[in-house]
């Protein structure tokens, strides 16, 4: 270690700083502080002043360093937003793929420069929109996606060789995934061309978000699938998304959310180790999926810390030897849970300055939720604001002209310090457990999660905590806001549409194709050659998932109290 700073010059500060503290008291004493407790979001109680004597025994060469460079605190890129602003990319997903189709091509046309797809619930859930366990629900929360004739129109006309797609989706995510790259193909567009993102993060799903179709073993082994097949035949594709957003959303403190999703990443990597696959060939295809709350350096210390931890783990843990497997490259969206629906207009603001933290963070790419999404599904113009406020950020403001503008700070530094020695010590004790598997088995994440939303809907009510609008600032009447209606007609016109490619493709085909899927599920093949045959024979998401049902079984979330 080579600290920053002299011992003889921190031990003057510190002692300054106590006689600057006795005075500050004195002031507080006269006029009383207005409020009580100086926290983060999250509960970490903040000091008046930060000083070198915070990060006495900072070393830059190997805490901080140079971008690009290990370990990465200050950006995984040498350049970062001095060679391109991060990408642009919008969550679209509404109705039908017509109407995902159009909100696309408006995007791209309006700068936006990735594709992010939501998807309703049935297809997230692996059913079909004529199942009647999806009634109701086509198109609500996202774009219904039964066969890859939706696949084909949800995509017509978009350069998908040139623009990146992502698609949130997670327990069908091979066979999302199947159906995309059999949708390039049919274009003529070979698979090593396309670039893009699954999700496909299925530990998290049983910590906090809980769409679930197979248990946690059978899930992992889909996702080395993918990661196995990806490395080998799609390699510019981010085979999983590691994701901390929903485990954030789900009300955990910004530490949890950086601790369970290292270690869900942690075990994504130990799985496809023991699969065979080396680490450098898979790794830099990993990629990770965080919030941007509204505590703005609180999040910021977060992004920089999982950097410099996932690269240490990395090259530790897993003795990885390229900087690329080091990398940790994420995707940032800002809270969906900071937003309200009281004075909803608010929300343009809270966005704002939840997609800076994440600019200041150094993430690559960025979604920036609308200001109506608290109460339906974005209209147009809500999205192109929030894609506006992306652009304005990156073209008027200046934050992009250097890098890590925030590094060096010491309240930055010392919290990005803090950070990251309280997120090791939830790492620890996963790790003590026989790893994040058995702990979601004992229910550790989850349990930590639901004790943290308790405690911050405790301060909330108690006003310790304050949510403009909603706990002070308050006015009665609603302030009215056009919201986007989902054609009462679309699941209607969606089964219609499914049923008559059932009508058109090979029958026989589709069984022999699902019946070699199912053998590739009971035995040790990777199963994604055989979902993309399937779903190039026009097979439903439903038959390639209940292959998934009936060979690995149906998992249910067991109860806690």
């Amino acid at each position: 270690m080579s600290p920053l700073f002299k011992e003889d010059e921190v031990a003057g500060i510190a002692s300054a700083r106590q006689a600057w503290q006795k005075h500050l008291q004195e002031k507080l004493s006269a006029s009383p502080p207005r409020k009580e407790s100086f926290s983060t979001v999250s509960g970490r109680q903040i000091r008046a002043l930060y000083t070198p004597s915070d990060i006495k025994d900072f070393d830059y060469r190997t805490q901080l360093a140079f971008p690009g460079q290990y370990p990465y605190t200050r950006g995984v890129q040498t350049s970062m937003y001095r060679g391109r602003l991060w990408t642009m990319r919008m969550f679209a997903g509404l109705e039908s793929a017509e109407e995902t189709n159009e909100r696309f091509h408006h995007l791209v046309n309006q700068g936006q420069t990735g594709l992010s797809t939501a998807f309703d619930m049935p297809t997230l859930m692996g059913y079909d929109t004529e199942d009647a366990r999806s009634r109701g629900e086509c198109g609500r929360c996202g774009v219904a996606i039964d066969t890859l004739k939706d696949m084909e129109i949800l995509f017509n006309g978009l350069p998908v060789d040139q623009l990146t797609t992502s698609m949130t989706i997670n327990p069908p995510a091979p066979v999302l995934w199947a159906m995309y790259i059999a949708m390039a193909e049919k274009r003529g567009i070979l698979r090593k061309k396309l670039g893009g993102t699954i999700q496909n993060d299925m530990l998290k799903e049983f910590i906090a978000q809980k769409t679930f179709m197979c248990a946690p073993e059978p899930s992992v082994r889909l996702i080395v699938d993918t990661i196995e097949f990806g490395t080998r035949e799609v390699p510019r594709w981010n085979m999983i998304s590691i994701s901390g957003y929903h485990i954030r959303e789900a009300g955990s403190t910004a530490v949890q959310e950086l601790a369970f999703t290292l270690a869900d990443g942690i075990a994504y990597v130990e799985a496809a180790l023991q699969r065979g696959l080396d680490v450098d060939a898979f790794a830099p295809r990993l990629s990770f999926f965080f919030n941007a709350h509204i505590d703005f350096f609180e999040e910021i210390a977060k992004y920089r810390a999982a950097r410099r931890m996932w690269a240490d783990i990395m090259k530790k843990r897993f003795k990885a030897k390229s900087g690329r497997s080091m990398w940790l490259r994420f995707h940032t969206q800002t809270a969906g849970c900071s937003l309200t629906a009281p004075q909803p207009f608010n929300n343009v603001v809270r966005t704002a300055v939840e997609a800076l933290a994440a600019v200041l963070g150094g993430t690559q790419s960025l979604h920036t939720n609308s200001f109506d999404e608290v109460l339906a599904i974005p209209t147009e113009e809500a999205a192109t604001i929030a894609l506006r406020t992306q652009q304005i950020l990156g073209e008027e403001t200046g934050v992009a002209n250097t890098i890590d503008p925030l590094g060096g700070s010491y309240f930055v530094e010392s919290l990005t310090n803090e950070t990251e020695e309280a997120a090791y010590e939830y790492i620890n004790k996963i790790d003590d457990m026989g790893g994040m598997l058995k702990a979601i088995e004992r229910n550790y994440p989850q349990m930590e999660i639901a004790d943290a939303a308790y405690r911050f809907q405790r301060e909330l009510d108690a006003k310790q905590k304050i949510m403009v609008g909603v706990n002070k600032y308050v006015v009665k009447e609603e302030i009215p806001v056009d919201i986007y209606h989902v054609d009462e007609t679309l699941e209607e016109r969606q089964i219609a549409r499914t049923n008559e490619v059932k009508n058109s493709r090979d029958q026989k085909e589709v069984e022999q194709c699902l019946e070699r899927l199912g053998e590739a599920c009971a035995g040790n093949d990777n199963v994604m050659p055989y979902l993309i045959e399937a779903a190039s024979a026009y097979a439903t998401l439903q038959e390639m998932c209940d292959v998934f049902r009936s060979v690995f079984g149906v998992y249910h979330d067991p109860s806690t109290f």
